[in-house]
């Protein structure tokens, strides 16, 4: 049976090693992080129907995705800069795209896998490949292993993704600036009912304020500015004042309620630049090397398919190495034959969106975009 190595303990990763598991294929999991509860894993997601919840349904935790959702969360409202509501969408019970915590959803994964299959504090520094030869991964240390299949599911910064590919994400000149309510801090009423039961986003053209009222009455989100990076990275995110003066002075001509919601909740604010690979980005066949999810087709969160695209990469993965057991190369040329231009269709689509959040046209462009999505 051939040996397949997984880098990355994330929801890709995870969903192609619970799926071969189901189907009886072995697999080794090998992760940065120390531990299963080294960090946050952050955040709400939107489980589409047609990649997300497939793939967990090949993976056979469907169940326990369902018992995961918030029925309402997936609420959407749109503002513009004055705090006008121009597009509120109330959520639905269970719908198309029902949320959940990306935490919870990765705990659940792990749960399912046999003890032992991930191997914690594992952070791989790149691949070799040597025709004829088993790839080899190399992990800070000086440790390595081989084996007959190697994955790259490492997310953004892969390095896996350098033994196929040459080509590096760019920065798409949007960049993120993470806040959340400190520890035991709750929304204000005030807070609450401006973003509704769900997710609010007020945009206008090169900005936004994006936060979600979390069930446990606190607030996570971002703030949203187009600027030059080096401007953005000038700010030093150790200092909560200094990153309040420069929304400040971004949001200056906002409604008070809304740059509340950001000021009011940098405690702790982290820089997330968004980056993305090019739409067409692809890769000649590398025997025994494969990649899913941001290692493959890096893309801003836009089309809300990073996280559904990569488990249905490790759904769609897997059938193919079941399909053509002892034969990995021809598992690999089918999955990647069909990853191509899957993602590429996507990415266009993200790229687009993207502009019709933050465009010259916003907030009109964004509620166009909902309003075609959801009813």
């Amino acid at each position: 049976m051939s040996s397949i190595a997984i880098v990355g303990a994330g929801l890709g990763g995870l969903v192609l090693a619970c799926t071969l598991h189901r189907q009886g294929v072995t697999t080794t999991v090998y992760e940065a992080e120390e531990s299963a509860a080294a960090r946050t894993q952050g955040d709400l997601l939107d489980i589409h129907s047609h990649t997300g919840q497939a793939a967990l349904r090949d993976a056979g935790v469907f169940d326990g995705f369902r018992a995961l959702i918030r029925p309402g969360h997936d609420a959407k409202r749109i503002t513009d800069r004055a705090g006008t509501i121009v597009f509120d969408w109330p959520g639905s019970p269970l719908g198309t795209r029902p949320e959940v915590d990306r935490g919870e959803l990765r705990s659940m994964l792990i749960a399912s896998l046999p003890e032992g299959t991930i191997r914690w504090g594992r952070k791989a520094i790149g691949v070799i490949t040597t025709p004829g030869r088993r790839p080899q991964v190399n992990f800070v240390g000086g440790s390595s292993i081989t084996a007959d299949l190697v994955v790259g599911a490492d997310g953004a910064w892969s390095k896996v993704r350098r033994s196929v590919s040459s080509v590096a994400p760019v920065y798409t000149g949007t960049c993120f600036v993470k806040v959340g309510s400190a520890p035991g801090q709750l929304l204000s009423r005030e807070g609450a009912a401006l973003i509704g039961r769900g997710t609010l986003m007020a945009v206008a053209p090169g900005q936004g304020i994006l936060a979600h009222h979390n069930a446990d009455g606190t607030l996570s989100g971002y703030v949203a500015i187009n600027a030059p990076l080096e401007l953005m990275t000038s700010v030093d995110t150790g200092d909560p004042s200094g990153m309040r003066a420069m929304i400040k002075r971004r949001f200056e001509n906002w409604a008070p309620a809304l740059t509340a919601l950001a000021f009011d909740n940098i405690s702790d604010p982290v820089l997330r630049p968004i980056y993305a690979l090019p739409i067409t980005h692809r890769w000649e066949r590398v025997p025994g090397v494969t990649l899913i999810g941001d290692a493959a087709h890096l893309m801003s969160p836009f089309a809300g398919e990073g996280a559904n695209l990569a488990m249905f990469d490790g759904a769609a993965l897997a059938a193919e190495i079941v399909a053509h057991p002892g034969h990995i190369e021809e598992a690999l040329s089918a999955y990647e034959d069909a990853l191509f231009p899957r993602s590429a269709e996507v990415a266009q689509r993200s790229a687009s969106n993207l502009q019709q959040f933050f465009g010259p046209d916003a907030p009109r462009s964004a509620v166009d975009l909902f309003a075609g999505l959801l009813t």
